[in-house]
């Protein structure tokens, strides 16, 4: 009898599963879209779930990716826009409901629900994600993002800590997003200047208020020029699991055409420079293995 797999110390993953880009790279040479999830699935053990922010996906399209995911696989998929962008989390409870019932298929599946706040959610709107948090089912994971600076100034850290004080009552997760880097960059590559001119500009914060802590990182175009800025990830990342926290991890690059080759960087080092961690080694790429094949048949 085959024995279930042991739970992940962490998981890390990308932002999206798919892209055409990593036909060649990750996946097969002849991958198609419909195949690119199962593939995904076989390296990584989670992904960001944008799907949802626009709009709650149809019953096929939820079968489907819980079949092309093996049992230890973990979305994080965000709540729809209207919640959280359009009506700013006021009455929202029906909603509420609606996601979880139209998810229920996937449930086992799901990580965390991400709360991506709008960049106007700001010190004075606490009181409704205070409001808000009594409708979440309890038997689920979240984590939640803020943006606007009132979140990170060091003359008024009492919003901060208002927040984390919040997250940490309820046992939500901070969600993190790591842009330091991107905005430190000097260059004039188109997919970079998107990227910066997308993405905001985010201090910094290794910050656990939950058990599963959540953090996006995004730097230089080619994985091994963030090897620096990320040593303080890594240590963190290490700490945390050391604390018997389960981290949610993933790794953004401009295009993220890269951003697969930077997930393989941070789990390699993290590997390396803590081996009382005892991580096993990154599953093989489908593409490495079809690479390997006509190799092996020429041994026979």
């Amino acid at each position: 009898m085959s024995s279930s797999p042991p739970p992940k110390k962490y998981h890390l993953g990308c932002p999206i599963w798919a892209n055409k880009d990593w036909v060649g790279k990750l996946f097969t040479t002849k991958a198609k879209p419909k195949q690119y999830l199962r593939q995904y699935a076989q390296v990584f053990s989670t992904v960001e779930g944008s799907n949802t922010f626009y709009g709650l996906p149809r019953p096929e399209m939820i079968q489907r990716w819980k079949l092309d995911t093996p049992d230890d696989f973990r979305f994080s998929f965000k709540f729809p826009r209207t919640i959280t962008h359009d009506y700013k989390l006021k009455k929202m409870e029906a909603e509420v409901q609606q996601l979880f019932k139209a998810m229920e298929p996937i449930l086992p599946k799901i990580g965390l629900f991400f709360l991506q706040l709008p960049p106007s959610f700001n010190k004075k709107s606490i009181a409704s994600l205070e409001k808000f948090i009594p409708c979440l089912p309890s038997n689920f994971n979240y984590a939640v993002e803020v943006r606007h600076q009132d979140f990170y100034n060091e003359q008024d850290a009492d919003t901060e800590k208002r927040l984390n004080d919040l997250l940490a009552a309820n046992q939500i997760n901070r969600a993190l997003f790591d842009t330091v880097t991107l905005h430190q960059i000097q260059s004039r590559n188109p997919e970079v200047l998107a990227a910066q001119n997308k993405k905001p500009r985010m201090p910094r914060r290794l910050t656990a208020t939950g058990k599963h802590p959540f953090l996006r990182y995004v730097g230089y175009l080619q994985a091994a020029d963030n090897l620096t800025a990320l040593q303080p990830i890594i240590d963190q990342t290490a700490t945390w699991i050391n604390e018997g926290k389960t981290p949610y991890l993933f790794m953004h690059t401009p295009g993220d055409e890269y951003a697969p080759h930077l997930c393989r960087l941070f789990h390699q080092t993290l590997q390396i420079q803590y081996p009382n961690l005892e991580l096993p080694n990154m599953p093989p790429w489908p593409f490495d293995k079809e690479a390997a094949l006509p190799q092996q048949l020429s041994l026979f």
